[in-house]
């Protein structure tokens, strides 16, 4: 991965087409790397979680370039790589595991990032009867020592359709529900680094189970 890292710290200083187009076949290498790391990644997490087994891996990884048609930022690249591993690949708006390489900030996470009006409208309907179920393994001591908190990202006021004194008020609004942890450049050159992400999707697969059951 360091040499995928360097492409990206080069990219990032060098954020137009003619540098692009010059590194083009640097870019190829870095991007098969990372379908490979994919596919390693889809076969470790189908071992215990059958959702994600015969995935292909550019079905889950996003694309480099940016779409600028609306953004004040024209620059026309990304400056990291990252694959949503989860059933029906990245498009489908399922639960599942990412992972983003980025130089000085690489993280994965699980779990599902802004879905829309009626699954999110679902998933709150399950975890208004189900919270506690959902509480004990997120409030685990060892779940919490990787993963503190949720992605915070919430409604001010209860969500239409809930009474405002649930009980568990306070999850039921968020739009989203993610956990994440963050990985250095140094864990992630090294040799350690593909089982460390595996065992830290394991620790979130009850987050996505959690998430498919409700979803059904």
């Amino acid at each position: 991965m360091d040499k995928v890292l360097e492409f990206l710290n080069e990219l990032a200083a060098n954020n137009n087409r003619e540098w692009f187009q010059d590194n083009k076949k640097w870019y190829d290498q870095s991007r098969e790397k990372v379908l490979f790391l994919t596919d390693v990644l889809i076969n470790e997490i189908g071992k215990f979680d059958p959702e994600v087994r015969g995935l292909q891996p550019k079905d889950c990884m996003f694309r480099i370039f940016r779409d600028v048609r609306f953004s004040h930022d024209k620059r026309p690249y990304k400056t990291n790589f990252g694959s949503f591993i989860c059933k029906g690949g990245r498009k489908s708006m399922n639960p599942g595991y990412y992972f983003h390489l980025e130089p000085g900030g690489c993280f994965v996470g699980g779990g599902i990032y802004m879905p829309p009006a009626e699954p999110l409208r679902t998933i709150r309907s399950f975890m208004a009867d189900h919270a506690e179920e959902f509480l004990e393994f997120t409030q685990d001591p060892d779940f919490k020592k990787d993963f503190p908190e949720m992605y915070d990202d919430r409604l001010k006021t209860a969500p239409k359709g809930f009474p405002k004194d649930h009980e568990h008020m306070d999850l039921l609004r968020y739009k989203s529900f993610i956990f994440s942890k963050t990985f250095s450049d140094k864990v992630v050159k090294s040799d350690k680094y593909i089982e460390t992400m595996v065992d830290t999707f394991h620790q979130l697969y009850p987050v996505n189970s959690f998430l498919y059951r409700a979803l059904e």
